[in-house]
């Protein structure tokens, strides 16, 4: 048994539940992105990999149909009756994902039954990760308690908790990845079809995100505007070209043909999406070739593509990108997540790392006062339950 699943199981003993010998452990990773940035609610491609950071929910039963959450990163709880689940509406509060997830799994049409639920997570916030996504999930298995569910059910339930309970249009990747991880490999998911192939990542690259420590308000109200601006673009493709119902669908070549009849900044929004999704497919292709020249060159084309079309990374972001491509360790370097903030993700040699992170380190607080962290990411397993053993 680990730390995290220890502390927990003392969770709910804290809380005076009489019945944690009854207690069962769930875990749902987070995630970063190796490439392929805001492609997934355009229903492109993908190529994500798990953490071993994860979020961990604890669950024992209790007898008086209560429902009591609690949170130990937040050191807060909440409490509600069961019979109440169904009807819940969002507070615009860190139990929303938790809640929400109840909700789904009774909609689902599984009993949520009495019960404390106790929840760390391991994923930073704000930092690009997918710490919501790590929480819907392992919240989801906790309110399931071992009922079967078919993965891809699983995998909708939590994404109906982001889009529909909490209001974040978002795509699928992340609930994906969480319960779709494997150990040492990256998932390639096409966000429409959901088909999915798993990819080994050269063992002679280690991959690192830099954690920039901001997280910019803009953030908040710019992703659903993305999200419009893209849907205007293909609403104009739509009317010239047949069969078009997503950015997905067009060519490089059939959106340059057509791009003047799209207003900015909707123009920029489409040739991101459009260029992404050929990166995602051309870096599958290095990784199995093994070459690390052309997987950096990738990263920083997205990097790019992300800072001037689609317009989501920030002075921060952007030094830390520069500053990692100037290190002669490193492969390539991009924002992950949402924008505006958040982490870059590095692909760096092994004997590298070291160095990497002092030089990476020194110059961000030399430039902005802040410390970065750093985490080394391991491809991990998808959701389950833990250990107890």
């Amino acid at each position: 048994m680990d730390g995290i699943t220890e502390r927990v199981l003392e969770g709910l003993a804290t809380l005076g539940n009489s019945h944690v010998r009854e207690a069962r452990v769930f875990r749902a990773p987070g995630r970063v992105n190796l490439i392929g940035e805001h492609t997934d609610y355009n229903l492109g491609f993908v190529m994500p990999v798990a953490l071993d950071l994860a979020c961990y929910a604890a669950t024992a039963p209790r007898v008086d149909g209560i429902l009591r959450i609690h949170s130990r990163n937040m050191n807060d709880t909440r409490e509600l009756p069961v019979d109440d689940i169904k009807e819940l509406k969002p507070a615009g509060h860190w139990s929303d994902y938790v809640l929400g997830a109840a909700k789904e799994v009774a909609l689902a049409g599984y009993p949520v039954e009495a019960a404390d639920l106790v929840i760390e997570s391991t994923v930073p916030v704000g930092a690009g990760l997918s710490s919501s996504a790590a929480i819907e999930v392992s919240s989801a298995l906790a309110f399931l308690r071992g009922r079967s569910i078919d993965k891809l059910e699983l995998v909708k339930l939590a994404r109906r908790v982001e889009n529909d309970f909490v209001g974040m249009p978002c795509g699928i990747m992340d609930q994906f990845i969480s319960v779709h991880g494997q150990e040492n490999r990256a998932v390639r998911l096409d966000c429409r079809s959901l088909g999915h192939e798993l990819v080994p990542l050269p063992f002679s690259v280690r991959v690192i995100a830099v954690n920039s420590m901001v997280k910019h308000d803009l953030g908040a109200s710019a992703y659903p505007q993305r999200v419009r601006e893209c849907a205007e673009a293909v609403a104009v493709y739509a009317e010239r070209i047949p069969g078009v119902a997503s950015l997905r669908d067009l060519t490089a070549e059939q959106y340059r043909h057509f791009d003047e009849y799209v207003s900015v900044p909707a123009r920029w929004r489409a040739r991101h999406v459009i260029s992404e999704n050929e990166r995602v497919l051309a870096f599958r292709e290095a990784c199995v070739r093994h070459d690390r020249a052309e997987m950096g060159q990738l990263f920083y084309s997205s990097h790019k593509s992300m800072r001037d079309d689609y317009e989501i990374s920030c002075a921060e972001i952007d030094f830390l990108v520069e500053t990692a491509m100037a290190h002669s360790g490193c492969y390539g370097a991009r924002l992950t997540g949402g924008g505006f903030g958040g982490c870059t993700v590095n692909l760096v040699a092994p004997e590298a790392v070291d160095t990497f992170k002092q030089a990476v380190a020194e110059a961000y607080h030399k430039q902005f006062g802040i410390i970065p962290t750093f985490y080394d990411c391991h491809p991990a397993a998808g959701a389950g339950e833990a250990s107890l053993g």
